[in-house]
């Protein structure tokens, strides 16, 4: 039976979502000026190769008599640091595009893992209901009741270091926040005229969840997405502060924080204050962003 059949969807189509939003962003001033912000350091982030002065993990590169060099030295060849060097004699700059090309990567997967598993349970417990829905619900309040950093640090002291283990630890505390959302929506156009239409064609559950009910549960899900990319970029930091997050070969902010940290009251500022400003503006624009698309997308607050 083909879905011609079935009664429109009320949502608007995807597009039409996605003009929205744009529109909603592009209405306010601090929004589009965060959300230009974003673009930026993303691509940065993706051009780090071409744009950094050096590889700052390449030890061929690194000279240790350039080490904790203050912002605008030169070194003994004649190769001024903008930013400044670190302790192994890294330029700081260039280690901050690198830093920030790590922690986009991780948090940016993170979320986007966490917001499949989390959808897909969400969609699953609304749609079946009974003791699937039970069950579901009963995983998501027992990962929302623990601390989300509390929970990522027992799983990286019992797994380790490495970026794998970061994002498996940052998507097993953020489906629940995903799965909420989803079901919440999913139960409103649960029992719509072009759900039971569906169900009474006798089409696949499958085709049901992601090809009718999926598409009208956008909305929230684009909001707490943004934000959720947020709080992964902001707790890897974390946990690469703390030192359990990702290895000292694949450096983000948070481990460059660190890093910079150690030598803070000893005058070397620019350590660890110039990746803290970065990964401020990171995570200050993603969530201004965040916010400004809840406003929009959200049905109640768009009418005010």
């Amino acid at each position: 039976m083909s879905d011609a059949a079935l009664p429109a969807p009320a949502i608007p189509p995807a597009d039409k979502l996605g003009a929205r939003a744009l529109r909603g962003l592009l209405a306010s001033p601090k929004a589009t000026l965060a959300a230009i912000v974003c673009v930026l350091l993303l691509a940065a982030a993706v051009a780090a190769p071409w744009l950094a002065p050096q590889n700052p993990y390449d030890l061929a590169a690194l000279d240790i008599m350039d080490s904790k060099l203050p912002p605008g030295a030169e070194s003994m060849d004649g190769t001024r640091f903008w930013l400044g060097t670190d302790g192994q004699g890294r330029d700081m700059l260039s280690a901050m595009l690198y830093g920030l090309r790590t922690s986009l990567f991780v948090g940016v997967f993170a979320g986007l893992v966490a917001l499949a598993v989390g959808t897909t349970l969400g969609l699953a417990a609304a749609f079946f209901g009974g003791r699937v829905d039970s069950l579901i619900m009963r995983l998501v309040d027992l990962m929302l009741g623990f601390p989300t950093l509390l929970v990522a640090l027992m799983l990286l002291a019992l797994l380790g270091q490495g970026t794998g283990k970061v994002i498996f630890a940052l998507v097993l505390v953020q489906w629940a926040m995903f799965a909420r959302a989803v079901r919440g929506a999913a139960l409103v156009e649960k029992n719509k005229d072009y759900m039971e239409a569906a169900v009474m064609l006798g089409l696949s559950r499958p085709r049901i969840l992601f090809g009718h009910l999926l598409p009208n549960c956008l909305s929230p899900l684009i909001v707490i997405g943004t934000l959720q990319v947020a709080n992964a970029i902001s707790a890897e930091a974390t946990l690469s502060f703390l030192g359990i997050g990702l290895p000292i070969t694949q450096p983000s902010l948070g481990l460059l924080i660190a890093n910079g940290y150690q030598v803070l009251l000893a005058g070397l500022y620019w350590m660890s204050v110039y990746p803290g400003l970065l990964l401020l503006a990171l995570v200050f624009s993603i969530n201004i962003v965040g916010d400004r698309l809840r406003e929009v997308l959200n049905p109640r607050l768009a009418e005010r």
